[in-house]
């Protein structure tokens, strides 16, 4: 397949090799995106293969996965394991259980290491490397290299990092945490040598430029978008009476739950029936727990993990009213699959909530981060109001698919490819015509 510098075409077929650390598809949003949008770049006729490091992600079946393998020190079932002896098989493996053994994340570094070793020799295989979000000095290896490195940062990890930390209870547990963050350093380093980083919002890239040390005019913004035929309302699912429902990729103050149960227990003294669903579960040492027992919450919330795509749809269904309580989102996937399924959302002004979700009272009822009296506020608004509900729910579904759909986001990320790849040849031409870059 021609690429575009080869062929004199602005819109040529491309070559994509998609870079994905971790691809989990059940938790976060890294295995949905690089599902999703691998899939619809093939749809639109480029060829699309994905390197990953475990967990692995879920791909459509004409997307071919090129497994990267780790030692996989985090998996669910037995995390931060001691590796056999055998399994040290690479100074790389060596190096990830080092810095984890000192309370540090060594994924991104490591899968950065091993991706360029993969890759090496291969610059002719590709038009272009897309890296989502490693951001390991391995990428900038690879730029380095001439390969033409295009990498998403969904929102700046800074903003997660200080919340973590100012959240932290005692000290011993701050300083964990900011050797746990210490590749922070590395991500701000690299990002701000890559010469094209896709963010997907107005806030993410202002926060990007502002705290990560991205050029500005290296920045470009393709929203993220959500399957609209799966995510779609279930008018044969019957309405739970009180139901709630947050969906959280992790348990970090960033998300918002505390202040989310607070407001609960201020509903429930107006709305004995009201119950929250967390799509979710409390990790390891989670202050949620004792939260919820010093609420009186015990039997007003349930956990659900492991739900399924087709499980989640059903629960959106049964909710009266779907909350993102974060204080912080570089965007939201959970904001626009509430939407997608015509449910009334409750959401903050953090980060691009109000740029996903619209304004006040259109999509969404809005209101400020971490404030659990406002949350109570429009909790009660809206589950008091069956007519509002259905307003709401009905106009996040058409501004669902009028913004945020996959095609739409694999449609603009391959715009922002042709475009890079114009800017690229242009500046070969100019140094070797020996005119200044």
């Amino acid at each position: 397949m021609a690429a575009p510098e080869r062929s004199g075409r602005l819109d040529a077929p491309l070559r994509i090799a998609w870079l994905a650390y971790r691809g989990n598809p059940h938790s976060g949003g890294q295995g949905v995106y690089t599902h999703h949008l691998s899939k619809e770049l093939v749809a639109l006729g480029h060829e699309v293969e994905v390197f990953s490091g475990p967990p692995y992600p879920e791909l459509a079946p004409e997307v071919p996965l090129i497994k990267v393998p780790s030692l996989d020190l985090f998996r669910p079932d037995d995390p931060f394991r001691v590796p056999k002896l055998g399994e040290f098989r690479t100074r790389y493996d060596v190096a990830e259980f080092a810095i984890m053994c000192t309370a540090g994340f060594p994924e991104a570094r490591s899968f950065s290491w091993r991706i360029r070793k993969v890759l090496q020799g291969r610059q002719a295989d590709f038009d272009i490397i897309h890296d989502n979000q490693c951001l390991g000095s391995g990428i900038l290896g690879l730029h380095k290299d001439g390969f033409p490195v295009v990498a998403t940062l969904h929102h700046p990890i800074t903003v997660d990092r200080d919340l973590d930390i100012a959240h932290a209870p005692k000290l011993w547990r701050r300083l964990t945490l900011r050797r746990w963050y210490g590749f922070v350093g590395m991500q701000k380093r690299v990002v701000s040598q890559l010469p094209c980083v896709i963010t997907v919002s107005q806030s993410s890239a202002t926060d990007m430029c502002a705290q990560m040390g991205v050029r500005p005019q290296t920045a470009a913004i393709v929203p993220v978008g959500v399957d609209a035929q799966h995510f779609s309302p279930r008018p044969h699912v019957a309405k739970v009476p009180g139901r709630l429902m947050a969906t959280t990729s992790s348990d970090v103050p960033l998300k918002g739950l505390i202040p989310l149960l607070e407001a609960l227990a201020k509903v429930r003294t107006e709305r004995d029936d009201a119950h929250l669903v967390i799509v979710g579960k409390p990790r390891e040492g989670s202050i949620l727990p004792a939260a919820i027992a010093r609420l009186g919450l015990e039997n007003a919330v349930t956990f659900r993990g492991g739900i399924d795509n087709d499980g989640l749809v059903d629960l959106y269904a049964e909710a009266e009213l779907a909350v993102v309580p974060s204080l912080y989102e570089g965007f939201s996937l959970p904001a626009i699959e509430t939407m997608a399924c015509g449910v009334a959302l409750v959401a903050t002004t953090g980060g691009a909530l109000p740029e996903v979700v619209g304004d006040d009272g259109d999509c969404a009822l809005v209101v400020p981060p971490g404030d659990p009296a406002a949350l109570a506020s429009a909790i009660l608004r809206a589950v008091d109001d069956p007519p509002l509900r259905e307003r709401l729910g009905r106009n996040g579904r058409a501004r669902v698919l009028d913004k945020y759909t996959w095609a739409a986001t694999a449609k603009g990320t391959a715009d922002v490819y042709y475009r890079f790849l114009a800017e690229r040849g242009d500046a070969r031409a100019r140094a070797t015509a020996g005119a200044p870059l």
